[in-house]
């Protein structure tokens, strides 16, 4: 039999059990449908922590962009054309400043001798152009001193196409001779004024192209024929004395085996305001100072900056 205060404790232990069997190990809290106050904190501090982290995305493909050169349609008006590097040799403008200087005399046979001093200035302008064109092609492999005999002899005959054509060979022979050639010139006369008459009513071509397309007329004399007939740079006209010195003083990115390849090499770097010079300045250089043969190079402002004279 059972103390009262042992009766007491049993009861109380009693009343413990069922409340905390009634509660369970999940058992809502106090309130509507709220959870206890520990396990909201920690929900809560969950939710916060995942709130702060960040948010990973797919990254996004990055593009390249490329520039191109637009063309000249597709340009603004104000676009500046992509400036590319040209070669040049060194110290050409002091070379060039050098040639000017020995020759400022123009004292040179091409200076009183060359086309530009052989037509008639008084005739039409059909029949100086022709006989620029003709005085270009007698000078081939010919002294300036020469080709302007030739053409007196022709001029003092009235030289035209009209009268080129109703010379005979022979007598076309003797009028141009001793030029180098004089056999072939005739026929390359004769052929290129029969054209002349045919195809341009007695004029020459305006066009290089067509130039050389004439029987004898090469790349130098059209360009020639181009600038002194018809007024207009077309491009350097290189002879065998611009091609030699152009050779000499390194102007050419290699060294160059015809006045053609010379011409294409002389163009590709050479400022275009200098193409009309250059011609007969070289010449008169050439035949004055810089010989094909013994060139004077004592002489020469160029000396010093001359890599062909360091090798004499």
């Amino acid at each position: 039999m059972c103390s009262p205060q042992e009766s007491g404790m049993t009861s109380l232990s009693a009343r413990m059990l069922t409340r905390s069997r009634s509660l369970g190990p999940r058992a809502g809290p106090r309130g509507c449908g709220e959870e206890p106050a520990p396990l909201r904190r920690r929900e809560a501090a969950a939710e916060a922590r995942k709130s702060h982290s960040p948010v990973k995305r797919p990254r996004k493909a990055q593009r390249l962009r490329v520039a191109y050169e637009g063309s000249d349609s597709e340009k603004g008006g104000g676009a500046e054309p992509l400036k590319v590097p040209v070669w040049e040799p060194q110290g050409w403008q002091q070379q060039l400043v050098n040639i000017r200087a020995m020759r400022n005399k123009k004292d040179a046979p091409v200076d009183h001798l060359g086309t530009e001093h052989c037509y008639d200035s008084s005739a039409p302008p059909k029949v100086r152009r022709y006989q620029v064109l003709l005085s270009l092609m007698l000078s081939s492999q010919t002294k300036d001193q020469v080709t302007a005999g030739a053409m007196q002899r022709l001029r003092a005959r009235g030289l035209t196409v009209d009268s080129i054509l109703q010379t005979d060979d022979a007598t076309l022979g003797k009028l141009i001779y001793p030029v180098g050639f004089w056999r072939s010139k005739v026929k390359y006369i004769k052929q290129t004024s029969a054209i002349l008459q045919q195809r341009y009513g007695g004029d020459i071509p305006a066009s290089v192209a067509e130039l050389v397309a004439l029987p004898g007329v090469g790349p130098k004399m059209a360009h020639l024929a181009m600038a002194v007939a018809w007024g207009t740079v077309s491009g350097i006209a290189v002879d065998t004395h611009v091609h030699r010195i152009a050779n000499r003083l390194r102007w050419t990115k290699k060294a160059t085996k015809s006045p053609e390849e010379t011409r294409a090499a002389l163009e590709e770097w050479l400022p275009r305001e200098l193409w009309h010079e250059i011609n007969g300045l070289l010449v008169g250089f050439g035949q004055q100072t810089c010989l094909p043969v013994r060139p004077r190079c004592q002489a020469c402002l160029n000396q010093a900056l001359c890599p062909a004279a360091q090798g004499l």
